[in-house]
C-alpha cells in the first residue's frame, strides 16, 4: 500500500498555527502528529503526582521525580488503506506519489498532565483513509544523523534522556534503544479535503521505571551495562501507542 512520510523541513507547529509542505496532490487534507503522556494502566498511576513539567511517583519508601524527557523519532510515515486520486497502490517505490521523509528529530515530552495532547508536526496529505502509521525510536550517530547531531551533540548514540531525582539524589538515564513500531489504525483515521485530522502518539513515562509488581526501580540501575536496562527498555517499548485524536485529549477517540 502506499506510504506517505512526513517531511523533515518541518518546523514544530502550534495549536493555532501549522506549516506544512504541499504533497501536490488535489483535494487533500491535513495530518498532525500530537504527543501525549497520559497514564494509560492503573499500576502507572500508583503513587503518581502530576504538577506542570514534571511527575513525581512515590512508592514505599522510593520518590521518583521525572523532570525531562527526550526522545529521537525518526522517518514517521502514514499508510493508504486505499489507493486515491493521484496515487497508487502496490510497489515499494511509491513513485506516484511525493514521498517525503522525516530524518532523526528530538521530541521533548509534555509532562505533568494528565490529560491532553500537543500538537507538533502537520503535513497536508491526500483526502483518504490511513490504515497504519510506522516509526522508529532511533539512535543518532556521525553516520547516520550527522546534521542532527550537529545540533544535539549529547545524543550520540542516544536514543532517550531522562532526568529527575531519585530518593533526592539527581540522576541521568541514557538509553541507545531502537525500536520500530507499525502501529495500525482502528477504525482507519480518515482525513478529509481541507481538514486537519490529528493521531496522537501516548508515551506512558509513568511505566519506564516499573518492575512487574509495580515498585520503583532506580533509573541508574537501568543505564548501559546495568542489571535494570533490559526491563526498562522493554517497559519503555510497551508504552507507546497510537491512536485518532480530534479532540487532542490524548486518548482514543475510539
Amino acid at each position: 500500500m502506499q506510504t506517505l512520510r512526513l517531511a523533515a523541513a518541518l518546523g514544530l507547529v502550534s495549536a493555532t498555527a501549522a506549516c506544512g509542505a504541499s504533497t501536490g496532490v488535489d483535494g487533500g487534507g491535513r495530518v498532525a502528529l500530537n504527543v501525549a503522556t497520559n497514564p494509560t494502566t492503573a499500576s502507572s498511576s500508583v503513587g503518581a503526582s502530576l504538577r506542570n513539567g514534571s511527575e513525581t511517583y512515590i512508592v514505599g519508601t522510593d520518590t521518583l521525580v521525572i523532570q525531562k524527557v527526550e526522545l529521537v523519532l525518526k522517518e514517521i510515515e502514514l499508510e493508504l488503506a486505499v489507493p486515491v486520486a493521484g496515487c497508487t497502490a502496490g510497489g515499494s517505490d511509491n513513485d506516484d506519489c511525493e514521498e517525503l521523509e522525516l530524518n532523526a528529530r528530538l521530541f521533548d515530552l509534555p509532562l505533568g498532565t494528565a490529560s491532553g495532547a500537543q500538537r507538533t508536526i502537520a503535513i497536508d496529505v491526500p483526502a483518504g483513509s490511513y490504515k497504519e502509521v510506522e516509526f522508529e525510536i532511533h539512535k543518532p550517530s556521525s553516520s547516520s544523523s550527522a546534521a542532527f547531531l550537529a545540533q544535539n551533540p549529547a545524543f550520540n548514540d542516544v536514543s532517550i534522556r531522562v532526568t529527575g531525582t531519585w530518593n533526592s539524589q539527581a540522576f541521568t538515564y541514557l538509553s541507545d534503544l531502537e525500536v520500530d513500531y507499525e502501529i495500525e489504525f482502528n477504525p482507519p483515521l480518515v482525513v478529509g479535503a481541507s481538514n486537519t485530522t490529528d493521531f496522537t502518539v501516548n508515551i506512558d513515562v509513568g511505566t519506564w521505571f516499573r518492575t512487574g509488581t509495580g515498585t520503583l526501580i532506580d533509573p541508574r540501575t537501568a543505564n548501559r551495562n546495568q542489571p535494570n536496562k533490559s526491563r526498562v527498555e522493554s517497559n519503555i517499548t510497551e508504552s507507546i501507542k497510537a491512536f485518532g485524536d480530534d479532540d487532542r485529549d490524548g486518548y482514543d477517540d475510539d
